[in-house]
């Protein structure tokens, strides 16, 4: 078990509350835009617009919590995993961490994009609905694309290449280390047009890793 000074250690546990956060980010978002508000059943630009003009304050609070808090406490964490891992990885977690902060950088765009976007064509309806549906259909991609709709290329890097580290440095739990290489997989499998419903997968089995890896940060113990 990895053991740490003081500092460290309350390093360690910041990021364990940070893991936990970000699991229950994905559990309030699934059935949130799966049920409560069905964005993705909304086929038509008329229909996304018409929930959001119905669901303003709830979407926007939302992806407040699901994207753009979220993004900042996954930078959180990779800084923390950076610093457990980093002994014995140096070039690779680098790397990995180089592309966890982009990862989180990422998802806070595309919440900030989404909020100001929504609150422009809130605006906009109440002076021409049919221009609001227009200037979402622009709006919309960028904030998604932003946001991994196009496959979790950047999230299936990230814990695949920490996984690794820590499946071979024996840092981690082993059986956490090798569900993350699974879900790293599954993230990059996600990139495929024809696989990208695989992000669901990825999605899914990544709440079971941070609840884990957020349990074993906060059992992070000092050196004596």
């Amino acid at each position: 078990m990895e053991k740490f000074n003081r500092k460290g250690v309350i390093q360690q546990k910041v990021g364990g509350v940070a893991a936990l956060y970000l699991a229950l980010a994905y559990l309030a978002a699934m059935p949130y835009f799966l049920v409560v508000v069905d964005y993705l059943g909304a086929t038509t630009p008329k229909d996304k617009v018409v929930l959001i003009l119905e669901n303003f304050p709830s979407m926007y609070a939302m992806y407040l919590v699901t994207y753009v808090l979220f993004g900042i406490l996954l930078g959180v964490l990779a800084l923390t995993l950076y610093d457990r891992l980093r002994m014995h990885a140096p070039i690779v977690m680098r790397i990995a961490t180089a592309i966890g902060l982009l990862w989180a950088s990422t998802l806070v765009a595309s919440g900030m994009v989404f909020n100001y976007g929504m609150g422009v064509i809130v605006t906009l309806a109440e002076i021409d609905l049919l221009q609001a549906q227009q200037t979402w259909q622009a709006i919309e991609p960028i904030a998604m694309g932003l946001g991994g709709a196009g496959g979790e290329l950047l999230g299936g890097l990230w814990v695949l290449l920490v996984s690794a580290v820590a499946l071979t440095s024996g840092s981690l739990p082993k059986l956490l280390s090798w569900l993350g290489m699974v879900i790293g997989f599954a993230g990059l499998v996600s990139v495929i047009p024809v696989l990208h419903d695989v992000s669901m997968v990825f999605g899914i089995l990544q709440i079971l890793w941070l609840v884990w890896l957020g349990g074993v940060l906060l059992n992070t113990k000092q050196a004596n």
